[in-house]
């Protein structure tokens, strides 16, 4: 199970897989071959965690996914190398924290709507989106590195929210940044306050 992580985009639901008693726009987004997203749930072996997003912001259903139905996974730092002059309204923005991110010798990448655009081609960002980034932090990130990185970042002026994944679980770089004592770190089972995120 460790191959899929929160984040992934997965393909291979189908209508079948669907509860009896899902909203419309659930059996439409699923019906359009749109991918999954895995989740932070505990499941049992056979089942993967994943939402399934429409076309409005309200538009959020969570549920499992037989791991053996999964036909296809796009992890975020994947998506890095994507050919942005397929997306000129997210072009000059995501060259910028591409520029900046490959500098820092990190592994990242995009999540959230512009990540779902990137993989699929389906306009899901607007004007308000933030730009969702993962970095892989395998090893412990120091607050001073974090507010270093966070630093870097704001000088972009965009609307970015990025999360450290841990190997524990996600933490905001935001908070990891700023805050003195306990950070929210979200796991698999739970969110929990924790002093370390890699504990």
């Amino acid at each position: 199970m460790t191959t899929f992580q929160p984040h992934d985009l997965l393909w291979g639901m189908t209508t079948e897989l669907l509860p009896d008693d899902v909203s419309q726009w659930v059996v439409e987004a699923v019906s359009e071959q749109r991918p999954v997203v895995v989740r932070r749930a505990v499941t049992n072996p056979r089942n993967i965690a994943v939402g399934i997003r429409g076309k409005q912001r309200s538009h959020r259903l969570a549920l499992e996914m037989p791991v053996n139905a999964i036909s296809k996974c796009v992890k975020p730092e994947s998506l890095i190398d994507t050919d942005l002059s397929q997306f000129p309204h997210l072009q000059g923005k995501l060259a910028a924290v591409y520029n900046l991110m490959q500098g820092l010798n990190l592994s990242w990448g995009y999540t959230g709507s512009v990540g779902f655009e990137l993989a699929t081609g389906l306009k899901t960002v607007n004007e308000n989106s933030d730009i969702d980034l993962l970095i892989r932090a395998h090893e412990p990130v120091s607050k001073l590195d974090a507010q270093n990185i966070l630093g870097l970042l704001d000088q972009l002026n965009l609307k970015l929210d990025v999360q450290l994944q841990t190997p524990q679980g996600g933490v905001a770089l935001r908070e990891w940044a700023g805050t003195t004592g306990n950070v929210l770190l979200k796991r698999n089972d739970k969110a929990v306050l924790v002093d370390n995120p890699w504990g």
